[in-house]
């Protein structure tokens, strides 16, 4: 189960999942999650500690983010407009894992 918490104060979306990926999978779970019509994946970056796949949702572009140490994964925008769409981008993925 995973469930999405949109934190207006840190201006994220917070990914809470019961089952984590792997490091090494990361971009393949990243890749199905954001699987939707309204959602183009962009770039994938792979760090030591950190990994990001850059989106775009309403002509906004946004990084999901999964840290491996802290077992994180959050969503940012880049800018301030993409910060504005965060809300609805939350209330979409919700509605796309219903």
């Amino acid at each position: 189960m995973t469930e999405l918490t949109y934190d207006a104060e840190h201006e994220i979306i917070l990914i809470t999942s019961s089952e984590l990926p792997h490091d090494e999978d990361f971009e393949l779970w990243a890749t199905l999650f954001l699987h939707a019509p309204a959602i183009t994946t962009a770039d994938f970056d792979a760090g030591a500690d950190r990994h990001q796949l850059r989106f775009h949702f309403t002509d906004h572009s946004f990084n999901l983010n999964f840290e491996h140490y802290s077992e994180s994964i959050w969503i940012n925008a880049e800018g301030i407009e993409a910060s504005a769409a965060l809300p609805q981008l939350h209330q979409y993925l919700v509605a796309q894992l219903q």
